[in-house]
């Protein structure tokens, strides 16, 4: 039996999985939380992104104009 956890069941992102789940580049994903347009959490040194915060950033996401 595996123990390996669905991507879509996590709750907490690296900063590269993030990348991957948005399918931008991983500096992009540290420029958005740099300038706070993508919230994350500190767990010891580590970055981490919710879940819920990345649903909220693509939330806010301004469409592109036809």
């Amino acid at each position: 039996m595996s123990t390996a956890i669905a991507a879509s069941d996590r709750l907490l992102y690296k900063p590269e999985e993030a990348a991957e789940v948005l399918a931008i580049g991983r500096s992009t994903i540290y420029e958005l939380m740099a300038e706070g347009a993508l919230k994350y959490i500190k767990v010891g040194r580590a970055r981490r992104v919710r879940r819920s915060d990345l649903e909220t950033f693509v939330a806010t996401l301004a469409p592109l104009p036809h």
